[in-house]
C-alpha cells in the first residue's frame, strides 16, 4: 500500500481568463486547471486546496497550494515534473516549484502572511489593459497614505467584505498599508495575516475617495467603526489586483521547506 505524502506547489497566473482560484459550477477556475494538470501527470486524481481564493480577474505572482500524493517517484523528479505540468497548463498559468511537506501543513491555515497590489496608471496604455486600472484623474498620494495609516488602528473589517461569506471572523491584522509610484504606476501595497473577501478592492475604493477629496481620514475611520459595507467606497476593477506573497513559518524565502 502506498503512502500519501504531501507536497505544497507554488504557481503564478494572469486570472483574466478564469473565474478567481476555486472550482465553481459552470466557470472555469484556476484550480480546476491545475487539478486536471497534476492528475494528468501524477496518473490519479488530485484535489489541490489553496492559500486563499482569488476573485475573478484577479492576478497571482504567488500563490500556494496542497495536495497528496503516493506517485512519488514524479513528485520527487524535481524539475522534470514540472515542466511535464506546465506543458499541460495553458500560457495564463505556470507553476514555479513543488516541495515535499509535513503531512499536517496547511495551505491556508498555516499562512501567517499575504500580500497584495493594486496598480494604478493614468494614461492610455493597451499593454496594461486588463493589468491596471485606468484612473485619468491623479488622485492625492499623500491624503491616501495618511488615511491608510487609520488601517493600523482596527482589525475589525467587516465595513470591507463582501456580505454572506460564512467566515468565522472579520478580525485581520494589517501589518503594511501604503501607496508608491512605480515605474509610472501607482502601487498600493498591504499585507495581513488574513483578508477578507473583496477587502482590498473596497480598501483601494475607498482611499481613492479620500484621494479625490471626497471623504477624509478621519471619513476612513468612521467607516470602519461603523462595520457596515454600504458605508465603504466601491470595489475597483479586479484586473489591478495581485496576490504577491504568501508566508509560511516552514518555507524560507527560496521556496525551501524547513520543517
Amino acid at each position: 500500500m502506498n503512502l500519501l505524502q504531501r507536497y505544497f506547489i507554488e504557481l503564478a497566473y494572469n486570472g483574466t481568463a478564469y473565474h478567481g482560484w476555486q472550482i465553481q459550477k459552470n466557470a472555469i477556475s484556476v484550480q480546476e486547471v491545475l487539478n486536471k494538470a497534476l492528475s494528468t501527470v501524477l496518473r490519479h486524481d488530485v484535489e489541490t486546496l489553496g492559500c486563499g481564493r482569488t476573485d475573478t480577474g484577479v492576478h497571482a505572482t504567488q500563490l500556494y497550494a496542497h495536495f497528496d500524493s503516493s506517485n512519488l517517484e514524479l513528485c520527487i523528479a524535481g524539475s522534470r515534473f514540472l515542466t511535464s505540468v506546465n506543458a499541460l497548463l495553458p500560457y495564463d498559468i505556470s507553476v514555479k516549484r513543488v516541495v515535499a511537506v509535513a503531512e499536517n501543513a496547511h495551505a491556508r491555515f498555516d499562512a501567517t502572511l499575504r500580500s497584495y497590489e493594486y496598480h494604478i496608471h493614468f494614461y492610455k496604455d493597451p499593454f496594461k489593459y486588463n493589468f491596471s486600472w485606468l484612473v485619468l484623474d491623479t488622485p492625492d498620494v499623500y491624503l491616501m497614505n495618511e488615511a491608510a495609516k487609520v488601517l493600523f488602528d482596527y482589525e475589525d473589517f467587516s465595513c470591507f467584505s463582501k456580505s454572506n461569506t460564512q467566515t468565522f471572523t472579520n478580525n485581520c491584522k494589517i501589518s503594511i498599508a501604503e501607496w508608491r509610484f512605480e515605474h509610472n504606476k501607482l502601487v498600493f501595497h498591504i499585507s495581513a495575516d488574513r483578508f477578507l473577501r473583496n477587502m482590498v478592492r473596497a480598501i483601494v475604493g475607498t482611499l481613492i475617495m479620500v484621494g479625490k477629496k471626497q471623504i477624509t481620514s478621519e471619513d476612513v475611520r468612521s467607516i470602519i467603526e461603523s462595520k457596515s459595507r454600504s458605508n465603504a467606497g466601491t470595489s475597483v476593477p479586479a484586473c489591478g489586483l495581485y496576490l504577491t506573497e504568501v508566508k509560511y513559518p516552514y518555507i524560507d524565502k527560496f521556496g525551501n521547506y524547513n520543517g
